[in-house]
């Protein structure tokens, strides 16, 4: 388990080879080759692999890798008897459920990382020795070890665990590799005395390799190259070979590496012919062997050259192993043709049973080379068509999908029209006559259309899933066709706009889905937004320097805090502990705090719109006083509470009572503050600083700032851009008077409007991303929470809970786990709220500006839903079902996340809507707007 290819055949620093043993019967008895794994390249995958011929579906992680999502066969279960002995996180997957096994394998606490773990590798030997000795005495066991088809399993976990401790090019890894010869030379010998009779044949693999930081799972060539030889009865001699260069023909492993590539040189073996696998082909190499059927569902293709066989066995062989996979593919078209109204046959295949045929008639002829060939040919044709129908409905599933984002997007855009924006009344009323005559008509199609489409998929049998994605496309198209005429006319008006109108539109468009492009590829690289925001920082102090005309120092403010921000994506995902930025943290923050109350008393200029309750009574001050006290009494508490713990003392009662006194009272505070944007804001900030401090333990707790300066100087921006329109150009008066009005101080949305959304749509990404998100362990440091509660007490079940929650987070899959105590619970609340602090940070302010700018808030989330779902249609044809585990769930991750992002701002909408519904906005037209 874990044995990397080139540690094995790679001589070491004296020009020794670590595997002697093995070595000889490359040289003397055997074949060998690579054995190519598939990603994801971990210890369950592998050995499904290597044992059952496919490779195994990544739901398997629902089970947390200990138990099969679906029973499935294996060599094992063809077998006779099988013993087997190893690891408990192996051999009881394929053993556990097995009658006709005997197995055994250690306690999970021999598995010890500060140890050499090479005697893991002793252990499972000893107990195949002691049972053969057990033999000699017990004559039910010795018949049982006499039989035919006889299938002997020793996994040694050895390498694995000093790879993970140690790294593979450290000392004990290397040696562990000697151990692993030494236990395979051990075992060599004792069959050959023991049954003495030439019959068993041996085969020598791993599952997969490990990277040189003492991983794996991705498909770097250290994890999914890894050693195979073969030798003993049924397997051919060494085969000597000059060497030469191989024409590349085309064909590919499954990780993409070709035939016939090139033996590295310090192996020494260029001479010996190589026989290169694909994982999957092990298990009907073994299956033939020892004369057993192909595993049911296996995928491998059986690799003829390692096989001594005569012609005609070989062509027999190669024939069965190409039936096996080609009656999976006819048991596939069968259960589809059997439920398809309009069945759509893989029609290389449509003709098999007279290539069979044929194949017969050659091997009657004795013409085994083109026998050979048909089969080939004829497996590769069937593996084909697997595929094909397995992904049959994927056109179908994609079509239906994609129109129903499409046709809810079309909806929004129709929306926000008819609701939020200012087109003429004509226009609305022209477009209101004609639904009222045909909406009935439109529905009753719908309907119709939904009932045969519903009638299609019940007679196709297709899973419920089926019916809602066809029913909600149907549903939101005939929305869009209801509203035919209202379309009609806004074309009809657009074009009878000014040209320069339809530019800034064109324009517009563009630059907004540049942005979403941006936003999508930042999924990939957080570093991005290093690059954004210091562009952002000289562009948005250019504008407001030029074409707002702000203060120099709002425009110099701005740049400043967009390239302190630009710092955090650069940081370490993995955050490093250091209490001593918690505690810088804290003062930066009542730094930041002062400096806004001082703002608040300057009533000039755009301050107007920041500082309508520009009285400061008491009670304000004495808030303010208290509210930086409770900041200081956190920082505190994070020096003390770490303090203790590097002690190795658990949570002290009294520090945890006063933390959670400290959170809990300083977010409630922000209720009780003034009005004004501006002393609202700093409350909401002050209020939330404590519970993030407490939950810090690095440079994210500076990125709460950093973060909170950019989200002021947008408050900035804004209000000065109002302050200069309002100020010098007198239409935007008759303007807001001539639309629709929500409210006293709400006008329609324009298309200079979109920056709101897109801004907040950057500012969202950059929350999730400054130090961290969801799908990175480091979101998760469970670290975060002692301050709070200890994990101390927790039990070894608690462990794997918080194990799974993170499973459940790096993957977005929903496993919850049958028992576990409250603590998990807890914690996984108090990390997950430490996320969403920033993102309500960000709400509150696009709640505040929305104020200012005296646009619609609703219409504003609108439009953050449009920009969503552009990004949702990305990440969906980026979804994959191959590679790591690791880069399956990332994809799905990054669909499932932004799917869900609408609903998630909208809940938080309605939080933070608690803090910012009494927030009062200035404006010089207010006073005017309010008497009429």
């Amino acid at each position: 388990d874990g044995l990397r290819a080139d540690k094995f055949f790679e001589p070491d620093e004296r020009g020794r080879y670590r595997a002697p043993f093995l070595r000889g019967v490359i040289e003397e008895k055997g074949r060998w080759g690579v054995s190519h794994a598939r990603p994801p390249t971990e210890s369950r995958p592998g050995h499904v692999a290597i044992i059952a011929g496919f490779y195994e579906d990544p739901s398997a992680v629902t089970k947390g890798w200990k138990a099969n999502p679906v029973e499935f066969d294996s060599v094992f279960y063809q077998s006779r008897h099988t013993i087997s002995f190893g690891s408990p996180d192996i051999v009881p997957i394929f053993c556990s459920s097995l009658p006709h096994s005997t197995w055994g394998s250690y306690p999970h606490e021999y598995e010890d990382f500060a140890t050499d773990a090479s005697f893991l590798d002793h252990w499972s030997f000893d107990q195949f020795e002691g049972l053969l000795n057990r033999s000699l005495d017990d004559v039910k066991l010795r018949q049982l070890l006499l039989q035919d088809k006889l299938v002997i399993f020793l996994h040694l976990l050895g390498c694995d665990s000093n790879g993970h401790a140690h790294r593979p090019y450290s000392s004990i890894y290397l040696n562990n590799v000697k151990v692993v010869d030494e236990i395979a030379e051990r075992m060599y010998n004792l069959m050959e005395s023991y049954f003495n009779d030439n019959g068993t044949a041996y085969v020598f693999t791993a599952d997969h390799g490990m990277s040189d930081k003492g991983s794996h799972g991705d498909g770097h060539p250290s994890n999914t190259d890894t050693p195979l030889v073969a030798w003993g009865a049924g397997i051919r001699s060494p085969k000597f070979l000059a060497y030469t260069d191989k024409p590349d023909d085309g064909f590919r492993f499954v990780d993409d590496h070709r035939h016939d590539m090139p033996t590295p040189q310090n192996w020494a073996l260029e001479g010996f012919e190589r026989v290169d696998v694909n994982q999957a082909d092990i298990a009907p190499l073994m299956a033939t062997l020892v004369g057993l059927p192909c595993p049911l569902n296996s995928v491998g293709n059986l690799p003829s050259h390692y096989l001594k066989l005569s012609k005609s066995d070989e062509v027999e062989a190669v024939l069965a192993n190409t039936k096996q996979i080609l009656n999976q593919f006819l048991r596939k078209s069968e259960q589809k043709q059997s439920s398809s109204l309009y069945f759509k046959p893989f029609k290389p295949l449509v003709n098999y049973s007279s290539v069979l045929d044929r194949i017969e008639d050659l091997i009657s002829a004795r013409d085994y080379k083109t026998a050979m060939k048909y089969s080939e040919e004829l497996r590769s044709m069937a593996l084909a068509g697997l595929h094909y129908f397995q992904t049959y409905d994927w056109f179908m599933l994609m079509t239906t999908i994609t129109l129903g984002y499409i046709g809810w997007m079309a909806n929004l855009i129709i929306h926000v029209l008819q609701s939020y924006t200012t087109f003429p009344a004509s226009l609305l009323k022209r477009t209101q006559v004609y639904p009222m005559n045909t909406s009935m008509k439109v529905y009753i199609g719908g309907c119709l259309f939904m009932g045969l489409s519903s009638i299609i998929l019940l007679l196709e049998k297709s899973p419920p899933l089926y019916h809602a994605y066809v029913f909600m496309t149907i549903f939101l198209w005939t929305r869009i066709v209801q509203n035919y005429e209202f379309m009609k006319s806004a074309w009809r008006e657009l074009f009878n706009m000014p040209f320069k109108y339809i530019m800034n539109l064109l324009i517009s468009s563009v630059a907004a889905l540049l942005i979403l492009e941006f936003l999508v590829m930042s999924f990939f690289d957080r570093k991005l937004y290093t690059w954004c925001f210091l562009a952002l920082g000289i562009l948005a102090s250019v504008c407001g320097a030029f074409s707002i005309e702000a203060s120099p120092a709002v425009a110099i403010y701005t740049w400043l805090a967009c390239w302190f921000l630009s710092v955090f994506t650069l940081m370490p995902a993995e955050i490093p502990e250091n209490n001593n930025l918690v505690i810088f943290s804290g003062a930066l923050i009542i730094l930041i705090a002062m400096a806004s109350r001082w703002a608040t008393i300057n009533t000039t200029t755009f301050w107007l719109y920041l500082n309508r309750a520009n009285k400061q009574a008491p009670k304000s001050s004495k808030l303010f006083f208290v509210q930086v006290t409770l900041i200081s009494v956190s920082s505190i508490m994070v020096c003390l509470t770490t303090s203790h713990r590097s002690q190795h003392k658990e949570l002290h009662p009294l520090h945890q009572l006063i933390n959670w006194c400290v959170a809990g009272f300083a977010m409630a505070l922000p209720l009780f503050s003034p009005c004004s944007v501006l002393s609202r804001l700093t409350s909401i900030f002050l209020g939330f600083a404590p519970p993030f401090l407490l939950l810090s333990i690095g440079y994210e707790a500076v990125f709460y700032s950093a973060f909170a300066l950019v989200l002021m100087g947008w408050i900035f921006l804004e209000s000065a851009n109002l302050y200069c329109s309002e100020g010098s150009n007198s239409s935007c008066h008759s303007s807001l008077a001539d639309g629709p009005v929500y409210g006293y101080d709400e006008r329609c949305l324009q298309l200079s409007d979109l920056r709101i959304p897109l801004l907040f749509m950057i500012l969202f990404n950059v929350a999730f991303f400054g130090t961290g998100n969801f799908a990175s362990i480091a979101s998760f440091e469970i670290s975060s929470v002692y301050r709070f509660i200890t994990i101390f007490s927790v039990s070894a079940c608690d462990v794997r809970t918080i194990f799974l929650f993170k499973v459940v987070f790096n993957f977005q899959l929903l496993i919850i786990p049958p028992f576990f105590s409250w603590q998990p619970f807890l914690m996984t609340a108090l990390l997950i709220f430490k996320l969403f602090i920033p993102y309500m940070l960000v709400i509150c302010t696009f709640s505040a500006i929305t104020k200012i700018v005296r646009v619609p808030r609703i219409g504003c989330y609108f439009l953050v839903i449009l920009f969503s779902d552009v990004m949702t249609i990305h990440f969906f044809f980026l979804v994959q079902n191959t590679g790591s585990w690791m880069e399956i769930g990332n994809s799905i991750s990054h669909f499932g996340i932004v799917s869900a992002q609408v609903v998630f701002v909208l809940l938080l909408f309605a939080l933070t809507n608690i803090y910012t519904k009494d927030i009062e906005v200035s404006s010089w037209q207010l006073t005017s707007r309010k008497y009429m």
